[in-house]
């Protein structure tokens, strides 16, 4: 049903029938009396519009007008048991516009999530509280995502239905299940769900279904001062289906959806609301978009809702047909465990939706480090990480694939991998496009869904690109694997605009993510593995273009990078120097090693592959390593950045310090003086202090 765009269209809150209002004179509780969805969706913005004026701060706007949406969804469309919030086969929800977070926190209540009291809707934006100003993942149940940076929802429900669909290949009868969205005007300028949407469209993604606060009001005003897309056609354009509705007609909004579920594509409804709606003064105004209503402006809008009732307070009679709507998935959720026990694939399906390794990743690992023992690969380390994947997605079919446009130099795709494709989820490879920040946020969402590991790839320079998803990984403790190749000037002629300098510095600040730069084959290897086994760490492998020499040949059954950093080389007598080094710049030095042993300097060599495993050391481990009474050099082709406080600020560095230049990687090497002979040097001068 297409409906009127104009405001004045849309009924006034409380007046567009009589059964829908909740009159001050009718027993609240007297079950003669109906509880109609407006009612239900006066209680959110009831608990919306006072959560907000008691924490003097957050946004009511949106809840208040998505509330009847929000409703007609949670009560009539949405597969979910309140008691059992991770049953597998429930409907995904994801509030993509995050700072309206009192819907969802409203809706958890409401329906009855045990961890969502109404203490904690009363502190909400406090301390402590599992109310925190944006939803954040694990706070509470029915949290399917940490939102808050625009747009980020929305490309992780992505990565949801896609996972969603390829589950479904593979568990016949176990998956089968919707991904609903709740999105605003600022997430879809924002520039990530253009790239999600499009791909979303490309792949058919019929289960994914998003709900467009189409409401044109941002924080500066009417969106018209800033945009003037056609968002419906935008969105025909990408593959979808797309209807536009009056946010406020239940009947409408219900009609949408049941065609959306029927589409076999994804599908944008447009649903036409009033921000604020219920608050007479502010209501379709900037003005309740992200500050309180006030006390004055709170008790008109109960007022005009005919919301008698005192803060925090919802009438039992609403309550219980919030909570009939909360229980409503329990029958489906008892016939799918039923399915599930009698199932030839219940080990499996369990094993993933746990995130349980395989038990025979780990030998796989070592016979294949048993065998680069035995026949050494001088390759670079993207290939490396090539022959590792075929290694490990051999033993572990969860490990889905891809590369934003750069399969053939990220290495990603093993020859086994088939490509996930519109109509055809089974496979295990997907073809991102140029889309590094969409490819990013899909890929959590797919951690998120459970039963998947992703891994994507592009060049490391363009984590500036894929940066805020991967942040949002880290704060949200999912193993996501970043293949970022390419990870020096060492890529040579492609030039300073390719050459990333400061990146490794920038991965390695942000909090709970592992940056591993392996040295060879087997440190390749070993750093897959780790990331793999971090069940609540995401991880960047930094792999490098040019080949590289196999510098470990004594395997033993340990994996020695998951120290972070060991002695790789040991110093031909008393050491009197340590020159530590990542990835690339281990093979130099180890030929500065040699220089310096031939001059009467004993010398050992220490590889660093990883920063944070190496830090998680006991202090002693650590102090034995960077022995502070020796000469230390710190060798890496990157920006020194950071490297000062892993050493205490003893010893000196040799890398860069600006941009690369565009020539063949070892003229640069040369130029820039990351050399085994100004590694030699800078060990030199480190002695005489």
């Amino acid at each position: 049903m297409t409906l009127p765009l104009a405001l004045a269209k849309v009924p006034g809150p409380g007046k567009d029938r009589e059964t829908d209002r909740i009159r001050e004179d009718e027993p609240v509780n007297d079950s003669a009396t109906p509880v109609t969805e407006r009612a239900m969706a006066n209680a959110i913005r009831a608990l919306a519009m006072d959560a907000v004026q008691k924490a003097n701060s957050g946004h009511p706007g949106m809840p208040m007008g998505m509330a009847d949406v929000a409703t007609v969804l949670f009560n009539r469309f949405l597969k979910f048991d309140a008691s059992a919030p991770a049953w597998p086969d429930r409907d995904r929800f994801v509030l993509s516009a995050g700072h309206g977070s009192m819907l969802i926190y409203s809706l958890l209540h409401l329906t009855g999530y045990a961890d969502m009291t109404m203490d904690e809707l009363r502190n909400f934006r406090q301390f402590g509280s599992r109310t925190a100003g944006h939803p954040e993942y694990g706070h509470a149940a029915g949290i399917e995502t940490t939102t808050g940076p625009l747009g980020q929802g929305i490309a992780n429900a992505v990565g949801m239905a896609l996972a969603e669909r390829h589950m479904a290949a593979h568990f016949d009868g176990l998956v089968d299940h919707h991904t609903y969205v709740i999105a605003g005007d600022g997430c879809l300028m924002e520039g990530i769900s253009h790239e999600a949407a499009s791909l979303a469209g490309h792949l058919k993604l019929d289960r994914l279904i998003v709900l467009f606060d189409d409401n044109g009001i941002t924080i500066d005003g009417a969106t018209s001062l800033a945009e003037s897309d056609d968002t419906l056609k935008r969105f025909e354009a990408y593959g979808w289906s797309t209807d536009r509705v009056d946010g406020h007609d239940n009947e409408a909004v219900a009609a949408a959806i049941e065609a959306a579920q029927k589409s076999d594509k994804p599908s944008l409804i447009a649903c036409r609301t009033v921000i604020g709606f219920g608050a007479p003064n502010k209501q379709g105004t900037s003005a309740t978009h992200g500050a309180a209503l006030g006390d004055e402006e709170i008790a008109a809008a109960r007022k005009e809702l005919d919301w008698p009732h005192e803060p925090f307070v919802v009438p039992a009679d609403i309550l219980a047909a919030w909570r009939k709507a909360g229980s409503r998935g329990a029958a489906a959720r008892a016939e799918w465990e039923g399915k599930l026990a009698g199932h030839a694939r219940r080990a499996e399906f369990e094993r993933r939706m746990a995130g349980t390794l395989p038990p025979d990743l780990a030998r796989a690992a070592a016979d294949y480090k048993a065998r680069l023992a035995a026949e050494p690969q001088k390759v670079a380390t993207r290939k490396a990480s090539e022959m590792a994947l075929e290694v490990l997605t051999a033993v572990a079919p969860e490990m889905i694939g891809g590369s934003a446009d750069l399969t053939g130099s990220n290495n990603t795709r093993t020859k086994p991998m088939a490509d996930i494709q519109a109509g055809s989820y089974g496979g295990t490879y997907i073809r991102y496009g140029v889309r590094e920040h969409g490819m990013a946020a899909a890929m959590t969402g797919m951690a998120l869904h459970g039963g998947i590991i992703p891994f994507g790839g592009t060049f490391l320079v363009f984590t500036d690109y894929c940066r805020p998803s991967i942040r949002l990984a880290a704060l949200m403790g999912q193993r996501v694997i970043y293949v970022m190749t390419h990870d020096s000037i060492g890529l040579g002629e492609d030039g300073p605009t390719h050459q990333p300098v400061e990146h490794l510095a920038a991965l390695r600040a942000i909090p709970n993510l592992n940056v591993f730069r392996p040295a060879d084959t087997v440190e390749t290897m070993e750093c897959w593995q780790l990331a793999l086994e971090a069940e609540g760490t995401p991880s960047v492998l930094a792999l490098s273009r040019q080949n590289l020499p196999q510098v470990r040949t004594d395997i033993s059954g340990k994996n020695l990078c998951a120290r972070g950093a060991y002695v790789l080389a040991q110093a031909d007598g008393d050491y009197r120097a340590t020159i530590l080094a990542t990835g690339s710049e281990v093979e130099i030095a180890l030929a500065a090693r040699d220089t310096l042993q031939a001059d009467g300097i004993p010398t050992r060599v220490v590889s660093m592959p990883s920063w944070e495993l190496f830090r998680a050391q006991p202090a002693e481990y650590r102090a034995g390593i960077l022995d502070c009474t020796r000469a230390l050099v710190a060798v890496e082709a990157a920006s020194s950045f950071g490297w000062s406080e892993m050493t205490g600020g003893h010893g000196r560095f040799v890398g860069m310090t600006g941009f690369g230049a565009s020539a063949p990687a070892g003229d640069l090497y040369k130029h820039f003086g990351i050399t085994a002979e100004g590694v030699a040097k800078a060990v030199r001068a480190d002695l005489k202090n």
